[in-house]
């Protein structure tokens, strides 16, 4: 059976470009509940950042979607004091299911030069510095891409009804089930069953599992657990570690896949571990580690902290042909220090 890739690089980049006119890059972060424009100046290394609401056109549509990126945009430019002619690339890496439908829409107002790709690309370049290797995201939810000779490949990516494996809602929901297993004697004891009752404020197990069904519990309540129940891993708790290892072993199986289809497999390459979940520790990078050797003993595998943007100024670059004018580290620092609260005034 002929699969076709669910997730295709653009041809600007995946070619060589001349060294488009402008000093000026933008990069763009839309996710569900926020978006980040970032403008880098090519010359000083200055950046400026533009903030926006959600622009994931599954839950606002591509119109709300396009607007929210703009109007990000349009703040880190007016920071900048530049006009669009200004930029000698831009792109945004948007969540959601149909970025085709968002790139639509923002041609009504903007150029071809605005490139607009999945925000599993854009962490990809994060993870790789836009080079061949693997990007393995475990945030809220999770996802797989690299990029290797063969083209490019994603797994995983399905939401938390069909998929999501090993990212926090997915660690939460588990969670929940192990400690109704516990309550009703057909699983083992926990103690993921006390921190979650305390963890909800709920009288027991079975209140929160009514609480799931009646209230609902949203995602992102239900995910927040994740940060108690790698905690309880780490501790020792068994059933927590059989927990963290599934997420892991399902992790690597979509790894394998890409590194399989994107042509990786016999080279050395990078594999960058981007999101929250990564922060539990050896709890869930241990066995993740374990699963994508066992499929790519050439990987280089690396927890990846620098902000999403940093992945969309990369592919700017690439677009505008000046990868070789913007340096990864000094770019990370920059953003860093554009992102940080103000110093506070006694």
């Amino acid at each position: 059976m002929e699969r076709e890739s669910l997730v295709v690089l653009p041809p600007e980049l995946t070619r060589e470009a001349a060294r488009a006119p402008g000093d000026f890059l933008l990069g763009i972060d839309g996710g569900a509940t926020k978006t980040l424009a970032a403008v880098l100046d090519i010359r000083s290394g200055a950046v400026y950042l533009g903030h926006a609401g959600p622009s994931n056109e599954d839950a606002i549509g591509p119109a709300a979607a396009v607007q929210a990126l703009l109007s990000a945009a349009e703040e880190a430019m007016r920071g900048a004091g530049i006009g669009d002619g200004d930029l000698a690339g831009a792109v945004l890496a948007v969540a959601g299911t149909d970025t085709d439908a968002v790139a639509r829409q923002l041609r009504r107002t903007r150029t071809e030069a605005w490139t607009v790709v999945n925000d599993v690309v854009g962490a990809w370049a994060v993870a790789t510095g836009a080079a061949d290797g693997v990007a393995v995201i475990a945030g809220t939810g999770s996802n797989v891409f690299g990029v290797g000779p063969s083209g490019s490949w994603r797994a995983g990516g399905w939401g938390h009804m069909l998929g999501d494996e090993g990212g926090a809602y997915w660690l939460g929901v588990q969670s929940i089930k192990a400690a109704l297993a516990d309550r009703e004697a057909s699983g083992p004891l926990t103690s993921l069953t006390g921190a979650l009752v305390e963890f909800f404020g709920v009288p027991s197990v079975e209140s929160l599992a009514s609480l799931v069904y009646s209230k609902p519990l949203t995602k992102s309540e239900i995910a927040a657990f994740a940060v108690q129940s790698g905690k309880i891993a780490d501790a020792g708790d068994e059933v927590a570690c059989e927990i963290y290892e599934r997420g892991a072993r399902e992790l690597g199986r979509q790894v394998a896949a890409v590194v399989e289809r994107a042509g990786l497999a016999g080279h050395e390459f990078p594999v960058g571990l981007i999101g929250s979940v990564f922060r539990s520790g050896e709890v869930f990078t241990a066995p993740l580690c374990r699963h994508v050797r066992a499929a790519a003993p050439e990987a280089d595998i690396t927890r990846v902290d620098a902000p999403p943007v940093t992945g969309s100024i990369l592919l700017a670059a690439r677009v505008a042909g000046c990868s070789e004018e913007v340096e990864l580290r000094l770019l990370e620092g920059a953003l860093t220090a554009a992102n940080a609260p103000p110093a506070r005034k006694d």
